[in-house]
């Protein structure tokens, strides 16, 4: 039987970074703006004042404290809230395909793998700048890889789908080598004008290299035991911009048109599915949560992860067994727990047992279990 094999990862951060004091301040600026310009109509009980966010706010709801956008300027002023990047010309490499490039080259020099030997690029990611062509295709072509490409979207959980993807790949011998690339542009999508909402997202780009066990010649590689999939409808978790808004005559920038959620919904509903998803999952595969060295769960609210784990596990995590990025990435969509399986993947002894998770918009959620080799 062929086996699939995690080789290598890569990460592209931006340089920006903004901590919650900062994002605080500017939003309460637009606040105080808001409210002044609508003193009359709140003074006559017509309309509820704007409240103001918080350092401890945030923390509390989210356990995040910083994030990395592509743009500081444009969020952080008041009267845009909104990162500025210019749009680029055709002949220009797209903002996702130059982030790509910098975590699929940083993946592929840790697998050991050179561009052409790569016979599949998916992007998989919660956002792509544009319809076509795909941004995987311009990925392939930039980095020099062979066979074929393609884009594909689950929301949050596009990279442990395309992991999917790619290691029955693998495992049919239709594919030798495949790259999932993960560049998200969250800023992008996020209100930073909405005060639940408006801490929740960053900036990152992740890249995966699978093989065929057979042909690996990295030091680090992980063998995926098993994949699991899950999706059911909810819209709970919702983005309504589309190619359809100018003929329904829809505002664009409308708050609809943007990441909107019911988070105490999301929280009741996605935990125990999440939960219940890996914990059958391991039971497929003959094993337990308690044999888990490492569980690399999706970045999106350090109290969802917290429930998680500790279902998972039978216990409180350590921060060596649940490791959290979360802290000072933010919630970057699918790629959260790339992030997290890049950062925390060393040190592991052969036999290690872990589980790369990812869930989110859909609903949808993605297990990967993974054996340290």
């Amino acid at each position: 039987m062929t086996h699939a094999v995690i080789t290598g990862t890569g990460l592209y951060t931006p340089e920006h970074a903004i901590d919650n004091a900062a994002l605080v301040e500017a939003f309460n600026t637009w606040v105080d703006a808001e409210n002044a310009r609508h003193a009359s109509a709140i003074a006559a009980g017509e309309r509820e004042p704007l409240e103001y966010s918080s350092t401890e706010f945030i923390v509390k709801a989210s356990g995040i404290h910083s994030r990395y956008v592509l743009d500081a300027v444009g969020i952080l002023d008041p009267e845009r809230m909104r990162p500025r990047l210019p749009q680029r010309s055709n002949d220009d490499l797209s903002i996702q395909c130059e982030m790509g490039l910098a975590a699929a080259r940083d993946a592929l020099s840790r697998a050991g793998v050179e561009a052409a030997d790569i016979d599949m690029v998916i992007v998989a990611c919660s956002n792509l700048e544009r319809p076509y062509p795909a941004i995987a295709v311009e990925l392939q072509d930039a980095l020099g890889a062979s066979g074929h490409a393609f884009d594909m979207n689950v929301a949050c959980s596009s990279a442990t789908f395309a992991i999917d993807i790619a290691a029955n790949a693998i495992r049919a011998g239709s594919v030798r080598r495949a790259l999932v690339v993960s560049p998200e542009i969250c800023s992008a999508h996020l209100n930073f004008r909405d005060r639940d909402s408006h801490f929740i997202f960053g900036d990152a780009c992740t890249a995966v290299v699978i093989e065929n066990a057979e042909l690996a010649t990295a030091s680090s590689r992980f063998e995926i035991l098993g994949t699991r999939l899950v999706t059911r409808f909810s819209h709970a978790i919702r983005n309504n911009a589309g190619f359809l808004n100018r003929v329904t005559d829809s505002d664009p920038l409308a708050a609809d048109k943007l990441f909107v959620q019911e988070g105490r919904r999301v929280f009741k509903e996605v935990c125990p599915m999440v939960a219940t998803l890996i914990d059958e999952h391991l039971t497929a595969l003959g094993l337990s949560g308690s044999e888990l060295a490492r569980l690399w769960l999706h970045q999106a609210n350090r109290h969802m992860n917290d429930l998680i784990a500790r279902r998972v596990l039978g216990g409180d995590p350590t921060p060596a067994q649940a490791p959290v990025i979360l802290d000072r990435y933010a919630n970057t969509s699918s790629a959260g727990s790339i992030i997290a399986f890049h950062l925390h993947r060393d040190g592991l002894p052969a036999g290690a047992l872990g589980v790369v998770c990812s869930f989110g918009a859909g609903y949808s959620a993605g297990s990967v279990v993974v054996r340290k080799v």
